[in-house]
C-alpha cells in the first residue's frame, strides 16, 4: 500500500519538477550574481506614429522577461499550456482553432485574436474590451476557468522555485521578487515589441516591392466606397471600418452577423452595460489576415471568400448594426467574382512574413 502511494506521488510531482528543472532559455546570462539592466529595447514603428510608453518602457530585460513569461507553461494549473499555445507565431499569433483549447480540454468561448502592433490599440483589449490596459489582458487567461484555469498565487510560487526566473526579475525590475504586477509588465513588454510593418504592401508604400495588376486591383476596391448608383466605381468600403496603417479603426461594432434573437454573444454590452452595444465587438486590424483564420469573435467563417461574401450579400440587420452596412445592404456590394479575387489578393499583400519567422517573437525554451 505504502508502495502504491509513493509511486502515485511521484507520478503527480514528476510534470511539476520537470518544469521547474527544465533548460534555460537560450542566451540566458548565469543565475549567478545577475545585475538589474535597464537598456532600452529598441522598436522599430517603420510609418507608424510613436507610441506612448511612458508609464511601462521597454527594456532588453523585460521584454526578455515578458517572452519567457509568455511561453511559460507553469502559468497553467497543470503545466500544460501557455500563452503562446493559443497565439502561435507562424498564425500570427492567433490560433487555427475555432475556440482554443484550456486545461483538460476545456474549451474557449471566442475565436483566440490575434497578438501584434498592440501599442497602437487604444480602445481596450479582448474582443468586448473587458481589459482596460494590455497588462490587464495578460493575467486573465490564467486564472480563467477556461483557459489556464490558475491562480496567480500558484504562478508566484512556482516561479520563484525555479533558478531562472528570480534572477530574471533581477535583471528586469532591480531584485528578485515575483508578483502578478511585475508579471503583467513583463508580458506586456513583450507583446509590445511584437510589430508587424514589414508586408509586402508596407514594402510597396517604400518604393521596394510593385504590386501586381490583381493586387492593385483588389487596393482600389478596398478603399473605394460602396456607390450603388455607379457600379463600374463602386468599391468594397473595406476602409470604412478597417482603415490607418493597422486597417482597423478603435471601435466596437455589429457588423451584422446575427439577427436580433439569435444574439447568444452580446459582446461588448456585457462589459459597459448598455444595450446599444449589444453584439458590437472589437474591430480587429486586418494584417496578417491571410494567417489568422477563421475569421469573426466565433470563428464562424473558414474562408476569405466566406468574409467577402458576407458583407457582398450576407448582411444580417438587426438593431444596433452598422448603419454603413445597413446601406450596402439595400443592394449587396455587387462584387463579381473577379472582383472578389483581387480583394484576396490584395489582403495577401498585408501578410508579414518576417514577423511570423523572427526569433525574437518565438520560444525561447
Amino acid at each position: 500500500m505504502k508502495l502504491k502511494k509513493s509511486i502515485t506521488l511521484v507520478a503527480l510531482l514528476t510534470p511539476f519538477v520537470f518544469s521547474l528543472c527544465r533548460k534555460a532559455p537560450e542566451g540566458m546570462p548565469s543565475v549567478i550574481n545577475p545585475e538589474y539592466d535597464d537598456t532600452p529595447y529598441e522598436l522599430d514603428y517603420g510609418r507608424f506614429a510613436e507610441p506612448d510608453m511612458t508609464d511601462n518602457p521597454l527594456t532588453v530585460e523585460g521584454v526578455k522577461l515578458g517572452r519567457m513569461l509568455f511561453y511559460e507553461t507553469l502559468l497553467s494549473k497543470d503545466n500544460s499550456i501557455s500563452c503562446g499555445s493559443c497565439h502561435i507565431q507562424q498564425d500570427g499569433f492567433s490560433d487555427p482553432a475555432q475556440f482554443s483549447a484550456g486545461v483538460d480540454g476545456s474549451l474557449g468561448k471566442r475565436q483566440a485574436m490575434p497578438i501584434f502592433n498592440m501599442l497602437w490599440h487604444t480602445n481596450e483589449f479582448f474582443w468586448d474590451g473587458r481589459a482596460h490596459l494590455l497588462r490587464d489582458q495578460s493575467l486573465m487567461p490564467i486564472q480563467d476557468e477556461l483557459e489556464m484555469k490558475e491562480t496567480l498565487e500558484n504562478v508566484i510560487s512556482k516561479l520563484s522555485a525555479t533558478t531562472t526566473y528570480p534572477a530574471q526579475f533581477i535583471r528586469a525590475f532591480g531584485d528578485a521578487e515575483i508578483t502578478s504586477e511585475r508579471m503583467s509588465l513583463a508580458m506586456e513588454q513583450f507583446m509590445n515589441s511584437i510589430i508587424s510593418n514589414q508586408s509586402k504592401y508596407d514594402k510597396f508604400l517604400d518604393g521596394q516591392a510593385t504590386l501586381t495588376e490583381s493586387e492593385e486591383r483588389g487596393r482600389v476596391l478596398f478603399s473605394a466606397e460602396y456607390n450603388p448608383g455607379f457600379p463600374e466605381i463602386s468599391g468594397a468600403d473595406c476602409a470604412h471600418c478597417h482603415g490607418g496603417n493597422n486597417f482597423d479603426n478603435n471601435r466596437y461594432m455589429n457588423n451584422g452577423l446575427d439577427a436580433d434573437g439569435d444574439q447568444d454573444d452580446i459582446g461588448r454590452e456585457a462589459v459597459t452595460g448598455e444595450p446599444r452595444d449589444r453584439a458590437k465587438f472589437k474591430v480587429p486590424s486586418l494584417r496578417n489576415i491571410e494567417l489568422t483564420a477563421p475569421y469573426m469573435h466565433d470563428g464562424r467563417f473558414q474562408t476569405l471568400e466566406e468574409v467577402i461574401d458576407h458583407y457582398d450579400h450576407g448582411i444580417v440587420i438587426s438593431e444596433t448594426v452598422d448603419p454603413a452596412l445597413v446601406y450596402s445592404a439595400q443592394t449587396g456590394l455587387q462584387l463579381t467574382e473577379q472582383d472578389k479575387i483581387n480583394l484576396i489578393n490584395f489582403l495577401k499583400t498585408l501578410t508579414d512574413e518576417e514577423m511570423i519567422a523572427d526569433e525574437r517573437f518565438s520560444d525561447p525554451f
